[in-house]
């Protein structure tokens, strides 16, 4: 074990960056057309971190799985993207941010990280605005904001229900510009499935080919992942089903450590489980918590009457409803953060009061915001004595304007009309804090080789703020990235292009050929997701919302078991040079199968509650999760061994100098 090195600068922190950037090598312009550079993934980091580059004047090449960086899972964002430019002018500021981020990390994130983010915070809204992004803008004409669990100001910009869209095609017009000029070349339809290193340094990367099949040697002076998260390995979550771990592995494999991977979000508002035969989860906005109103009844009886369709949830008295949140959370009341949300909604259900056929859902209710935007509108343009059923009509007006797309997703999903009657909500598999470990310049412990957006651990701690992984990707895409690479391939202005018939090229090619031909040549009898779901559920019984001892030493046991399984009896059909959706499942399901022993490994070693990280024997008396700062106020960052069993651990200790640690509390 040793002692890892942040590399964050001296001095004040709020001064750190800007001494950071004064302080580093730069490139010239005109070397910068001597240096390549590599970025595998495309979303909001991969996407503004090679248009921002292609920008400075590297030569950029990108790599995505997808047919297009348009459908990366950047899409998938929903309510907002925050920022720290105090337009409601309700008191907030960059610091204000930067401790709601660090606090809503459970004080298990790096101090200097997320002051940088929130400094940044701000720029990423102009830049976003100059590319056309369609913020929502209130009545005089400025950016709206709306709030977010785990604050108590508005901060949250946003385009309707469709924020990260609309983000991401301002990145891949970026892109694009950049493609037309010659600097970025887009390799679409590829998958990277190995690192190669050359002295020490990232020098290229395997690809594959995903239309022809062949593997392919990419060269650069640098390398870039910026992946995502891995929270597929549950196999049901809300990520795209495409969403992996591979990048992140394959580098861990080479030398890069894997920090924190415990530390998984639970999103409290999804559409609950219907049954086996689904394969990914639907998220509904955490923004819809800024007016719907979260609860459950308050006697099993009528919980039961609600299960059985005998009782309609309309019908219920409102004095025989128990809005959990609002009466344990006072201060933020729904809008607390996502982590006591789920488990809060947990502990209802297991106590009986569930509100669907399976008895894990609860009700995100919006009768009172219609209601009560119905009587604005009402008293706005001078309806006299306007009839309830008038009052509801406007209402419902404004709720559509605010929501309108997310409650069209519901009501095609569920085939169940929000306006009038409460969501079916549940918590499920989200975002991974845990990740890639970087130091202050986005850099693993292999030199060259940079992780960006959530693939890498920085800024998150044991819990996302909601609304926070937008402003991270495009911060470190756009604003963090471009300058640290730089004080990298300072050192590379002479280096000239690397060659690809290298003998590391040669052997990194082989291991990802060996591996596809015995994925094909394997003739087993169980399909590639019959392993996937088996995983997924030994994850989510035991490393998921709660997690034990007793529970963690089952799952590391048992996943060990499916591993040894997946290689005996997997059987991949098709061949190797063609399109073949199920050698690529293949691969990544091995990564999971490997990726989920460390996960239950690092929960084990974790004996402390932080955040997503909720260990059932460290609680307090209420339930809220209970931190041992003496002993864990540290990143647990793990070196491969040649076996995820084997893995070492690394500690870098998180000093807070600015922010005093205290138990968390939002009451």
């Amino acid at each position: 074990m040793s002692n890892l090195n942040s590399k964050v600068p001296s001095g004040p922190l709020s001064e750190k960056w800007t001494k950071h950037k004064n302080d580093i090598d730069l490139v010239n312009p005109a070397n910068k057309r001597n240096i390549d550079v590599i970025v595998v993934g495309t979303g909001l980091a991969g996407g503004s971190a090679a248009a921002t580059l292609a920008e400075l004047g590297y030569n950029v090449k990108t790599f995505c799985y997808q047919d297009s960086p348009r459908r990366a899972h950047s899409i998938a964002a929903q309510g907002g993207i925050n920022a720290a430019k105090n337009y409601q002018g309700d008191g907030d500021s960059t610091y204000r941010l930067f401790y709601d981020t660090v606090k809503g990390g459970d004080y298990r994130s790096r101090e200097a990280n997320v002051y940088r983010l929130a400094e940044v915070s701000a720029n990423i809204i102009d830049q976003c605005v100059a590319q056309g992004v369609p913020f929502a803008r209130e009545y005089g004409g400025l950016l709206d904001n709306r709030s977010f669990g785990g604050v108590l100001v508005s901060r949250t910009f946003y385009a309707k229900g469709q924020t990260g869209q609309q983000l991401l095609l301002g990145a891949y017009s970026a892109m694009n510009r950049q493609i037309n000029r010659g600097k970025i070349k887009p390799y679409n339809r590829h998958e990277m499935l190995d690192l190669v290193i050359v002295d020490g340094k990232a020098r290229g990367i395997i690809a594959r080919d995903m239309v022809t099949g062949e593997l392919e040697r990419h060269s650069a002076h640098a390398v870039v992942i910026a992946t995502g998260g891995y929270g597929n390995v549950f196999y049901l979550s809300t990520n795209a089903m495409g969403s992996n771990v591979t990048a992140s592995w394959k580098i861990h494999k080479r030398g890069a450590y894997f920090a924190n991977p415990c530390y998984t979000q639970i999103h409290p508002t999804c559409i609950p489980v219907s049954g086996d035969h689904q394969s990914k989860l639907t998220l509904m906005s955490e923004s819809l918590r800024n007016d719907g109103r979260i609860w459950v009844p308050k006697k099993h009886e009528d919980a039961e009457a609600i299960r059985n369709g005998s009782l309609k949830p309309v019908d219920l008295a409102e004095e025989d409803r128990d809005y959990y949140l609002e009466r344990r959370y006072p201060s933020f009341g729904n809008l607390v953060p996502r982590d006591v949300a789920s488990r809060a909604a947990k502990e209802r259900c297991d106590a009986g009061f569930g509100v669907n056929k399976t008895g894990e859902a609860v009700f995100l209710d919006f009768a009172s915001a219609i209601m009560r935007y119905g009587s604005e509108v009402a008293a706005v343009e001078h309806i006299e004595n306007p009839s309830e059923e008038k009052i509801r009509e406007l209402g419902e007006k404004v709720i559509e304007t605010k929501y309108g797309n997310l409650f069209q997703m519901y009501e095609k999903i569920v085939d169940e009309n929000p306006y009038k009657t409460p969501m079916m909500i549940y918590p499920a598999v989200h975002y991974t804090m845990g990740g890639v470990w970087v130091d202050y310049n986005l850099e693993t412990t292999i030199p060259g080789c940079y992780c960006a957006g959530e693939a890498n651990f920085s800024d998150h701690g044991a819990n996302r703020l909601g609304a926070s992984a937008l402003m991270q990707g495009l911060a470190d895409g756009y604003f963090v990235l471009p300058y640290t690479i730089g004080d990298y391939l300072a050192d590379d202005i002479r280096t000239g292009p690397i060659a690809t018939d290298s003998p590391e090229f040669d052997a990194a090619e082989k291991n990802v050929q060996e591996q596809i031909n015995s994925l094909i040549n394997n003739n087993g009898t169980k399909s590639v997701d019959y392993f996937h779901k088996k995983l997924g559920k030994i994850m989510w019984n035991n490393v998921g919302m709660s997690r034990n001892e007793k529970g963690l030493k089952e799952a590391i046991e048992g996943i060990r078991q499916l591993r040894e399984d997946f290689y005996k009896d997997v059987r991949v059909p098709g061949d190797a040079d063609e399109v073949n959706p199920e050698l690529e499942k293949a691969m990544r399901v091995a990564d999971f199968l490997e990726l989920g022993e460390l996960f239950a490994i690092d929960a084990l070693h974790r004996n402390e509650s932080c955040g997503g990280h909720f260990r059932e024997e460290y609680q307090t008396e209420e339930g809220e999760a209970l931190r041992d700062d003496e002993n864990f106020t540290y990143v647990a960052a793990w070196e491969y061994k040649g076996d995820p069993g084997k893995a070492v651990l690394h500690k870098e200790d998180l000093i807070f100098e600015d922010i005093e640690v205290k138990t968390r509390s939002y009451k």
